[in-house]
């Protein structure tokens, strides 16, 4: 048998003597169709075929990818559901990844609400029902004390981004169990098709510490281990015997946390980001697109952030995060902090979150928390300002949604808003669409057309007034692929706040260049190129701010910074294969 690490290296890619790039595979025959990193189907050579031990073994006729594209898109558009179409493209996904990546550039506004928000919330939920081919690493407690032998285990030498969840808060649907590996799937299939990361350059990480949903508990179809979350000292000896193990193994790699509970969110961006260069999508990605988006909304008012006051719904990770970005940006803008504190408010479950509630215990909380002196005046009905109260008493121009609470904007809060502002800023950024805090038809009507609205998930364009409103969609995809690729390709020894919110300017100045002056997104179909600019932009902050560990960029213009970039970027594409001289490992695959 051979080693593990020569597992690893079932493939390299060379250059010929004419500079040309083809992979030279360690693994022959029926194995090499089972890779699908490596299988190209119906798209092997006569000659490859041949020396590859695989003539016979796929179809006679030869395709281009443009032909098993065109086959394949055929065969995605006689399915007749939005999971129906998930599970087909994960499958594609698990046979041939070329092929996938390259259908899903093509189609990427289509099919990106079908691979991630907002089918990807009931693909989480059914994941153990339809798991058919094992991706990415399970970290389980019942593997976790051997965590340096398991993580050998992934046949990839080069990991540069790993997305990690511990499933504790999915979208706006909760504690989801084993099931957040269909979250650190698609993210990272964003990162290929978006940011330009290699295919073999990403891992999706599920940290199974259990479940507290008893009818997961309970069911014996259930794939993740079937006993109640760690906490407290265990939990953090987890995630420290994994944090060493990724840092042995793969030294370059960026970690990204996702969907963690509050407090666990915090609790473990703080506890790492130091150690190994890490960021919370949900804290700072949604942060970061939420900023980029009412740049852009108080834009169109002929406005800047620092004339807004906002109301935060929300104080999760989400509403957090983008509190805190929003603060950022006010500061930036020249407010002090008592200033800031004058136009920005975040309300909880209960009501606005001011001193003497409880709020004080938890740390990430503190700066959003009002003095008793800040409703000195107001109208209330009773001690804790209510959701409405606070918006008419606090004079809100803009309030941004991350309750997962259906219809929560109401009427009468938006008309409230309008005796604030001619024109309201109104984001219910909640995912999936069954969650959102108020319909953007509903917010046109209320408003007769005058709010400036975002979404989390993706509308249609909508009819009002005789005028179509294009719906912007708020989604961390706009940020995540291309914060992570520049930090990769800056080897970043930590992701700063600087390189957050540097992102989060790109979007904005990208949206006002390139998609008109009514746009608060862009549109999805774009999100390459956008990407593609974050990359540059972050990867420049983490050379101003000393931490970019890449020597080749440190002198770089940004026109040579940007060629760099777009040169590493991955492409999809088939490469000739070549047999290596020791592709008789195929034996012990």
């Amino acid at each position: 048998m051979p080693s593990p690490n020569q597992l690893t290296r079932y493939y390299d890619v060379k250059r010929d003597e004419h500079g040309q790039r083809y992979v030279e595979v360690h693994v022959t025959g029926f194995p090499l169709l089972q890779i699908p990193l490596l299988n190209k189907s119906t798209g092997f050579s006569l000659q490859e075929r041949r020396e590859l031990d695989i003539d016979g073994l796929v179809p006679p006729h030869i395709n281009s990818l443009s032909e098993q594209k065109e086959r394949t898109y055929q065969a995605y558009g006689r399915q007749t559901s939005d999971i129906g179409r998930h599970e087909f493209l994960r499958a594609l996904q698990d046979r041939n990844e070329v092929l996938f990546y390259s259908l899903l550039i093509d189609h990427l506004e289509e099919m990106l609400p079908i691979l991630y928000t907002p089918t990807v919330g009931e693909a989480v939920r059914n994941f153990s029902s339809i798991y058919r081919y094992p991706r990415g690493l399970a970290v389980s407690t019942s593997n976790v004390g051997h965590v340096e032998e398991v993580i050998n285990n992934v046949p990839l030498n080069d990991v540069r981004m790993i997305v990690a969840t511990d499933s504790s808060a999915i979208l706006g649907i909760g504690d989801q169990g084993f099931g957040g590996m269909a979250i650190s799937i698609g993210k990272l299939s964003l990162y290929i098709a978006a940011g330009g990361l290699g295919l073999d350059k990403t891992l999706p990480v599920e940290l199974d510490v259990g479940t507290d949903r008893e009818d997961l508990l309970a069911d014996p179809l259930y794939l993740g281990q079937h006993h109640r979350r760690l906490t407290g000292r265990q939990y953090d000896e987890f995630l420290d015997r994994f944090v060493e193990a990724v840092a042995e193994r793969y030294p370059q790699a960026i970690v990204q946390w996702e969907d963690f509970s509050r407090n666990t969110a915090f609790h473990v961006l703080e506890r790492y980001r130091r150690v190994i260069p890490s960021f919370n999508d949900d804290i700072q990605g949604t942060g970061a697109m939420a900023v980029a988006g009412l740049v852009s909304a108080a834009r169109q008012k002929g406005e800047t952030l620092k004339d807004q006051v906002f109301v935060v719904v929300g104080n999760g990770a989400g509403g957090i995060g983008v509190a805190g970005m929003i603060r950022q940006g006010l500061l930036r803008e020249g407010l002090s902090d008592a200033e800031v504190q004058r136009r920005l408010f975040v309300v909880a479950r209960e009501g606005l979150m001011i001193e003497g509630r409880g709020y004080e215990q938890d740390a990430f909380q503190q700066p959003f928390i009002q003095p008793r002196s800040a409703v000195e005046g107001w109208q209330l009905a009773g001690e804790q300002p209510t959701l409405l109260e606070t918006v008419q008493n606090a004079g809100a121009t803009a309030v941004l949604g991350l309750t997962g609470a259906a219809g929560l904007f109401g009427e009468e809060l938006v008309r409230a808003m309008l005796a604030n502002t001619a024109r309201p800023i109104i984001f219910p950024l909640s995912n999936p669409t069954s969650h959102i805090e108020a319909h953007p038809a509903d917010l046109l009507r209320w408003t007769d057309g005058a709010a400036i609205i975002a979404t989390g998930s993706p509308f249609d364009p909508i009819e009002h007034g005789g005028q179509t409103y294009r719906i912007g969609q708020g989604n961390n995809a706009f940020i995540f692929p291309g914060l992570g690729f520049g930090a990769v390709m800056s080897r970043a020894r930590e992701i700063t706040d600087g390189m957050v919110m540097e992102a989060a300017q790109t979007l904005a100045d990208w949206t006002a260049e390139h998609s008109g002056p009514d746009a608060v997104f862009p549109v999805v179909s774009q999100l390459r190129a956008v990407s593609e600019e974050v990359a540059v932009r972050v990867a420049r902050q983490a050379i101003t701010e000393g931490v970019s560990a890449e020597r080749r960029i440190r002198n770089m213009t940004d026109e040579a910074l940007a060629d760099f970039i777009r040169e590493h970027q991955w492409t999809p594409e088939y490469l000739p294969f070549r047999r290596s001289n020791d592709a008789e490992l195929a034996l012990g695959l």
